[in-house]
């Protein structure tokens, strides 16, 4: 067997043990599962896995962008016309936000955290100075009182308003916007305070919010389901919430959205729990994008999220009290948080009813600076880059015995917008880059192994007719060679004699012819005599 023939044959064994091995191990998924068992087993929130840091302490920055809505004509308002509004912003801050007092609970399924938050301004990447610029918004706390009031009789809401009047409170007020931010001494606040210790003679729409956090909550560590990791077992000692008028309305689901579980698929429907609109939500899958070179998942909230009941039921649990529900794209929250009637939406009232569009001129939802989304990692279950945005808005309308409100029209008027931002950092996206590279190579080996099988067979196929074509020449050239030895030979042919008679060629004469059939080519030597 010659070298090339040997080759041959172990090309062709290697090839075969090559596609055997790999498409049994593609069928079987062995890599496959065995990474999502380790990815299972390691993304657990326990002191021992490698993302219980960074959940404890998160390397991404966090951006709070502040948008305030400036009432440019309040008179026009008062006297039962349309507000118009300008947008100015935005006043950004970096927002810290580490765990602290971390407490494993229940043998390490469960985990105790705090969340408190801390806001530092930004001014390279805000539009103006917040202790400076001014802006021209709703009077809150005077839009409580009246919402207070509104039970009492007649006569004590005008005596209220006539003593406020006084004291120069009007709907609308001008301030800073780091005061209306972070608060300031309000004067109605501060005399209902004389009488009542225990309201804040403060105002800010973050007031008491800087340094503080949302409540306190207890984590499942997804030691015991991977599907679990990251969820809220308790929001301050509760499973559920008793503010909203269905027991749906009332679960606590989800992540707080810092966290989600790994293996993610496009089809499921990912919850978020958010604390400062007292309601879970969910996200589902909305596209295919790409951060730093990860590729990723956008998940952002359906339209069905703050749909009316009418198109929606499910949300009917949302009306409270039952069956007083505002339209489509507006949630109230003042059932959760004392005060002024406070609605929700998503920024210039994006994915509303057009109603309240209009009821304001200066507004342009649009989906690109408006829209809420996560965009997910799908193997890890982490988010790389996140844009929460929420709308603060409050219900202005006539309160009898408050002279100043009796030609307004019913508005949600909108104060002011956040767009809360976060996107992973370069240091931590090489990380990911580097950890997503081995997950892929070692859940595709089967396919490499099969890739050098098809390789291998194409190899031989090509050794072999090579093998076929090198054979055909040399049975070409050996019958050139032969048939170039046939012709040359024939020229030099000698005849022998095969009778068995005496020559007696020298006896006869020499003109008797020689008989025909008496001798026979056979090599060329000299005739001999038998």
């Amino acid at each position: 067997m010659t070298r090339r023939s040997c080759a041959i044959y172990a090309t062709g064994i290697v090839c075969a043990h090559l596609l055997i091995v790999g498409i049994a191990l593609v069928l079987a998924q062995v890599f496959q599962t065995m990474i999502q068992s380790r990815l299972k087993q390691e993304i657990t929130l326990t002191e021992k896995s490698q993302v219980f840091e960074a959940w404890k302490n998160p390397p991404p920055p966090v951006y709070m962008e502040y948008y305030f809505f400036n009432v440019t004509n309040p008179e026009v308002f008062l006297a039962g016309g349309k507000a118009s509004v300008q947008q100015i912003g935005p006043y950004t801050y970096r927002e810290y936000r580490p765990r602290e007092n971390v407490t494993f609970l229940e043998n390490g399924t469960k985990v105790y955290a705090l969340n408190p938050k801390t806001f530092v301004f930004v001014p390279e990447k805000s539009a103006g100075n917040p202790e400076v610029d001014l802006v021209r918004t709703v009077n809150i706390p005077l839009v409580a009182v009246m919402n207070e009031l509104n039970s009492y009789s007649f006569l004590l809401r005008s005596v209220v308003s006539f003593y406020l009047s006084g004291l120069g409170v009007d709907l609308f007020m001008t301030r800073t916007v780091h005061e209306v931010l972070w608060g300031f001494k309000d004067p109605l606040l501060t005399k209902i305070h004389t009488l009542k210790p225990e309201v804040d003679e403060y105002f800010g729409l973050m007031w008491k919010k800087n340094g503080t956090h949302e409540g306190e909550f207890v984590f499942h560590t997804g030691e015991q389901n991977y599907l679990d990791y990251g969820k809220i077992d308790t929001w301050n000692g509760l499973r559920k919430m008793s503010w909203w008028s269905s027991n749906q309305s009332n679960m606590i689901n989800g992540t707080d959205g810092a966290v989600f579980h790994p293996l993610i698929n496009k089809n499921e429907l990912l919850y978020i729990f958010a604390a400062d609109l007292c309601r879970s939500i969910h996200l589902g899958y909305v596209k295919d994008v790409e951060v730093k070179g990860i590729q990723a998942y956008r998940f952002a909230p359906p339209a069905d999220v703050l749909m009316s009941p009418d198109n929606n039921p499910t949300n009917a649990g949302f009306c409270v009290p039952a069956g007083d529900c505002l339209g489509t794209g507006v949630l109230k929250v003042s059932v959760c948080r004392e005060g002024a009637p406070i609605v929700v939406s998503f920024p210039h009232f994006y994915q509303a009813d057009e109603a309240y569009i209009n009821a304001v001129d200066g507004l342009n939802p649009q989906k690109e600076y408006h829209e809420t989304y996560l965009d997910l990692q799908p193997t890890l279950g982490v988010p790389i880059r996140a844009c929460k945005r929420a709308q603060l808005n409050v219900i202005l309308k006539r309160v009898p015995g408050f002279p100043k409100t009796r030609h307004i029209n019913e508005t949600i008027f909108p104060i002011m917008f956040v767009n809360e931002t976060a996107t992973i950092d370069d240091d931590s996206a090489a990380q990911m880059r580097t950890m997503i590279l081995l997950v892929t190579l070692v859940s595709n080996f089967p396919l490499l192994i099969v890739g050098m099988g098809v390789i291998l067979l194409l190899v031989l196929v090509v050794l072999f007719c090579r093998n076929r074509q090198k054979k055909n020449e040399v049975k070409r050239i050996d019958f050139t060679e032969a048939f170039h030895s046939f012709t040359t030979a024939k020229d030099d042919t000698a005849y022998t004699q095969v009778s068995d008679k005496p020559d007696d060629s020298s006896e006869k004469p020499a003109s008797q012819p020689t008989k025909n059939g008496s001798y026979i080519a056979m090599s060329p030597v000299e005739a001999q005599k038998c």
